[in-house]
């Protein structure tokens, strides 16, 4: 079994990738990827591109990471209650080569933040919507407050309820 693991964030210092990193971790003996959406940046979507540049090569790229994984886990930064631009420029682009972006893979849909919301809006926003561009959400999990309940030496979350579920949100990505 494959995964490929990334942030939808484009910060060098992500929490979100740490969290997506250490998700995949937990997945036993199964091969992870950890993405970094930095290596597809493109320019801005708009229609007027798309006609001029046509697909560009890294969101063909993406689409094939994601179609060749057994499954995909996103941890979701949030910005004013939404996707990052970095991760929406990405997604768009990639829809415009096929609206099922996620063809079908089981997927771990996570978010954290350094406040108590824990992002949780963009998840909610991104499982409500995953459906529609064929994703297969097995699990979902918000983590509020990640300097509080992560270890950033150890690489893991310290909050033993917070990582029972995470550990069982995997294995359900995993089953």
């Amino acid at each position: 079994m494959k995964l490929i693991a990334f942030a939808a964030s484009n910060s060098k210092n992500s929490i979100n990738k740490q969290l997506a990193t250490y998700a995949g971790s937990l997945a036993g003996d199964v091969e992870v990827e950890v993405l970094d959406i930095n290596d597809y940046e493109m320019p801005l979507f708009s229609m007027e591109r798309e006609e001029e540049l046509g697909h560009p090569a890294e969101a063909r790229a993406f689409f094939d990471k994601i179609g060749n994984s057994d499954g995909v886990i996103i941890s979701f930064a949030e910005h004013n209650g939404s996707y990052t631009a970095a991760y929406k420029n990405l997604f768009d682009w990639t829809s415009r080569i096929d609206q099922k972006v996620f063809q079908n893979k089981p997927m771990l849909l996570l978010s954290t933040s350094p406040g108590p919301g824990g992002a949780s809006s963009v998840l909610a926003a991104a499982k409500n919507s995953a459906p529609y561009f064929a994703g297969d959400v097995r699990a979902d999990l918000s983590v509020p407050s990640f300097y509080d309940v992560f270890d950033a030496e150890a690489q893991k979350l310290t909050d033993s309820a917070l990582n029972d579920k995470l550990m069982t949100a995997v294995s359900l990505l995993t089953q």
